[in-house]
């Protein structure tokens, strides 16, 4: 099925519905039984299931770094000034711009194979991809560096993938959720869970620049996360160690330490920017009709 997600392509997820635009769509086809579940990338997946909706699996992580991926550069280290960057996600381009305030960044948004169509036509000299993305569609050839977390932090649930299905669903007369259960990568499980805890405690979306990223090693888990403004000017970070069995709990003890940093005051400041670019867009096209815009 193609969404509103890959349709809308001429404004960023933001100003369309958020990454929510790749799921509904496909919830809807389950509840009229004309799905019996749904795959998603889990990162594109709400905080929030609508009621009558779960989670059945998430399958094992793939690589979940971000990837550099230019025609003329080896790394955003060799961008010159003024070079172009095109990232479709707040997070990148705060953490980008925080680390390269000599770089002009600019949305970028289509499906993989039109972002890399722009940056091969010379709209960009580099984009910011998931190298999940371009690993899985056989397009490893493409990523000129993959980027240290410790400089460019993961979203939520970024690298793996997730089986929503209706709750008691049950497809000729088998249970989906027993069904589906040996596809459970219970390590990626837990990190997302803990990863998505912090996002859902700071209503996490396409609005704002947030981060979170777990590891989970021996039944102990390392979870890293930060909030941050587009510019990068303004950013949070924390960190926390602990039991992998109690995601939920470190991904609170996480959020506590944001808080601690005013997080709540930088996402709000991030908010009221998203609303105000709004009302300005919407008083342009009034003003001046679709021309004008």
């Amino acid at each position: 099925m193609s969404t509103k997600g890959d349709q809308i392509l001429d404004r960023t997820l933001s100003k369309v519905g958020g990454k929510g635009l790749f799921v509904k769509e496909l919830e809807v086809a389950m509840a009229e039984g004309r799905a019996d579940l749904a795959v998603h990338s889990l990162k594109d997946v709400p905080m929030e299931l609508p009621e009558g909706f779960a989670l059945a699996a998430v399958l094992e992580r793939e690589d979940p770094r971000d990837a550099f991926v230019s025609n003329d550069y080896a790394s955003l280290d060799e961008l010159p000034a003024g070079a172009v960057v095109g990232t479709s996600s707040l997070r990148r381009q705060s953490l980008i711009a925080a680390r390269y305030p000599h770089l002009v960044i600019k949305p970028l948004r289509g499906n993989l194979d039109t972002r890399l169509g722009k940056l091969d036509r010379g709209d960009y000299a580099a984009i910011i991809l998931a190298a999940a993305g371009l690993k899985r569609l056989g397009l490893p050839e493409r990523i000129r560096a993959l980027l240290d977390p410790a400089a460019s932090l993961p979203a939520a649930g970024q690298g793996a993938m997730a089986i929503e299905i209706p709750e008691r669903k049950a497809v000729g007369g088998i249970d989906l959720m027993a069904l589906l259960a040996p596809l459970n990568h219970e390590a990626t499980a837990q990190a997302v869970m803990a990863e998505r805890k912090v996002s859902k405690v700071f209503g996490g979306s396409c609005q704002v620049p947030l981060a979170a990223y777990a590891t989970v090693e021996d039944g102990q888990m390392h979870l890293r996360a930060m909030v941050a403004t587009p510019d990068g000017v303004r950013m949070a970070s924390a960190e926390v160690r602990g039991a992998a069995a109690e995601p939920e709990a470190l991904g609170e003890q996480v959020a506590a330490l944001l808080r601690a940093q005013d997080a709540v005051d930088i996402l709000a400041s991030c908010l009221s920017e998203a609303a105000q670019s709004e009302a300005d867009a919407r008083s342009a096209t009034l003003a001046g009709g679709p021309s004008g815009a």
